[in-house]
């Protein structure tokens, strides 16, 4: 991990050389790119993976999910561009075998809509999630970090704008679909 946060993207034989363990050892461990790359996400953001909501209202549950997830990318960015690295090689190069699976975002993102479920069509609900998924996330972190020059106030500022549009788009909707025709 430490590795990562430097921003060294170590191959098996570097990692055991670094860690001063045997190549077999490594490979032991992390037989695969993939192996190696979902152990350091699984360990460097697995707070994240943890996270529970504290609130029933969904815009503030968003709110409290990219307030705590954020943080917690930036402390690991390595490991984040690590990931996308290895996914964006992957389909580039169509490689057989072991991929490495990413989707934990799904999961966060349908607990901070929960509150919607009752208040919002199903379909209605879907895109929002859809929508959610545009404001959260490795990729938007780097998008805000690396084109917008963006540091984590700012991040966290559009971010939760964001929210609060999709929030109130989607209420709007509803509402406008309920309402009889003239």
């Amino acid at each position: 991990m430490a590795l990562y946060d430097e921003g060294v993207f170590p191959s098996i034989t570097e990692l055991a050389a670094h860690a001063q363990v045997s190549r077999a050892t490594a490979y032991r461990y992390f037989p695969t790119q993939s192996a190696l790359i979902a152990a350091v996400v699984a360990e460097s953001l697995g707070p994240i993976l943890e996270w529970r909501p504290q609130d029933n209202d969904a815009l503030k549950r968003i709110q409290q999910l990219l307030t705590f997830a954020y943080p917690q990318m930036e402390q690991h960015e390595g490991a984040l561009r690590a990931a996308l690295q290895l996914s964006l090689q992957q389909w580039a190069n169509a490689t057989p075998g072991e991929k490495f699976v990413r989707g934990n975002r799904k999961r966060l993102l349908k607990l901070a809509v929960e509150p919607l479920q009752d208040k919002l069509p199903p379909e209605a609900l879907q895109r929002v999630i859809h929508s959610f998924s545009l404001i959260y996330g490795s990729e938007v972190f780097l998008v805000l970090k690396d084109i917008w020059g963006l540091d984590l106030g700012g991040i966290q500022d559009v971010t939760q704008w964001m929210a609060k549009a999709i929030i109130r788009q989607a209420e709007e909707d509803a509402m406008n679909s309920r309402k009889p025709l003239a």
